[in-house]
């Protein structure tokens, strides 16, 4: 079981309010032991801040001042729980295509925290006007990709300053990665989408490219 201080307790807690009509009204801590009980699955809330990729994303982020970002692939959470600890006021749209993933992220929002909205849309052609958001984030996504260029072409539209995006850099035995991206063939699939200057940080068995946009 993990402890209480090992979980982002408070969006923990939103999920359990989003879930269990009965657990409203009732402090974080009371809760999270109703969920226990209840049998949901808390520890997709564990503290991933300390992770080498999601520590600097985290430290990118708090150079750019966004007050409205898009994540694309929010998938498990491994970055959106701690973006969302650490940015308290920013607003966060996640895309996410799995239904059940989905419904975890639903959850928490209707649970309380009503910064974040859901977003069920092909991550190439997302319902939004040009330039809507001052980040866009695709993290662990462009590798899950066979042509990851309409993708990197959205996240380019529809950022107003800064994508940010992040890939393995090593092979793995991950079978749903079907792309192997160089620090060349990364700020080249960037460019392209009209990013104005990428610059690449290596960390862990990863790559984290800062894509400019520059609007005229």
């Amino acid at each position: 079981m993990i402890d209480l201080p090992d979980l982002y307790a408070d969006v923990a807690a939103a999920y359990v309010r989003g879930r269990l009509p009965e657990s409203a009204g009732k402090s974080d801590p009371e809760c999270l032991a109703l969920g226990r009980r209840a049998g949901l699955k808390l520890h997709r809330f564990k503290r991933t801040a300390e992770l080498p990729r999601v520590r600097a994303v985290l430290g990118i982020l708090r150079g750019l001042g966004a007050e409205r970002l898009l994540d694309i692939g929010t998938g498990r959470g491994v970055f959106l729980w701690p973006l969302l600890d650490a940015f308290p006021s920013l607003q966060v749209a996640a895309v996410e295509p799995d239904a059940q993933r989905r419904a975890y992220l639903e959850a928490v929002r209707r649970g309380g925290v009503a910064r974040l909205d859901v977003v069920d849309a092909d991550a190439t052609r997302l319902p939004f006007a040009d330039a809507s958001f001052d980040v866009v984030t695709v993290l662990e996504v462009l590798e899950h990709q066979f042509d990851p260029a309409p993708m990197a072409r959205e996240t380019v539209r529809l950022s107003a300053r800064f994508v940010i995006a992040s890939v393995p850099s090593k092979p793995d035995d991950n079978p749903g990665h079907v792309q192997l991206f160089t620090p060349a063939t990364l700020q080249a699939l960037l460019a392209d989408a009209g990013a104005t200057k990428v610059q690449l940080t290596h960390v862990l068995n990863h790559m984290i490219a800062v894509a400019r946009i520059e609007r005229r």
